[in-house]
């Protein structure tokens, strides 16, 4: 057995060690690899572009990564916490409330990839959830701010993850359907898809009562600091 190819573990885990550019890192990688298993060069570009290709997905968030990385530098995450800032009437239980609720929806019809943690909650969401909690509490810790963004990234993952199973065409109610077939039990994607609204309805009702909570812990503290300062 040739173990050479395996160099190419390596060079990930040097390059990443080293703080290099993944992108770099992980196409050197698969050069190493390739010509060290015996591939001529066009024959690995070729595989290479083929695999590149044939990733949808990958290449939506080859698309979408650099993008925002580059509103981001140009400042998206400051903005739009000034732009919260400036809404008085939104608290922070509605901002998420109101993100988890439409994260839901877009879920149930299918619609997992117009949000997510690098699309919206990194940045968007958790710079304006942190505006929102200044509001009511100034002086954040690092330690707040990391609770914010982590309340941000559950309240994401709960939308989408309980919203798609309501959609009929999800790889998860297909295999569920699967699942029953070999045991003999025969049940339509519509039928489960049924099934799990309740369980979608739960998850939104029981993550709002999560975020009204921590809403009002945040409200207890500033009071606590108030009454503190004042005497």
């Amino acid at each position: 057995m040739n173990y050479w190819p395996l160099l190419g573990v390596a060079v990930i885990i040097v390059g990443f060690a080293l703080r290099f550019n993944p992108v770099p890192v992980v196409v050197t990688a698969a050069l190493t690899s390739g010509l060290l298993a015996g591939f001529h060069v066009p024959a690995l570009l070729a595989l290479l572009g083929k695999s590149f290709v044939s990733s949808r997905m990958l290449l939506i968030f080859v698309l979408t990564l650099p993008a925002i990385g580059l509103l981001e530098h140009a400042g998206l995450r400051e903005h739009a916490q000034r732009w919260m800032a400036r809404l008085q009437g939104m608290t922070l239980a509605r901002l998420l409330i109101g993100y988890l609720l439409l994260r839901q929806l877009l879920a149930m019809l299918g619609l997992t990839g117009v949000a997510g943690p690098a699309q919206t909650v990194r940045p968007l969401l958790a710079p304006m959830s942190e505006a929102a909690a200044e509001k009511i509490l100034p002086e954040l810790t690092d330690d707040d701010r990391d609770q914010l963004r982590a309340v941000a990234a559950a309240t994401d993952n709960v939308g989408r993850f309980f919203g798609e199973d309501v959609f009929v065409a999800v790889g998860g109610v297909l295999l569920i359907q699967a699942f029953y077939t070999q045991h003999g039990i025969e049940l339509t994607p519509l039928s489960i898809a049924l099934w799990a609204l309740p369980t979608a309805i739960a998850a939104f009702v029981i993550q709002s009562v999560r975020i009204w909570l921590y809403q009002r812990r945040l409200q207890r503290r500033a009071a606590y600091d108030q009454d503190t300062s004042a005497s």
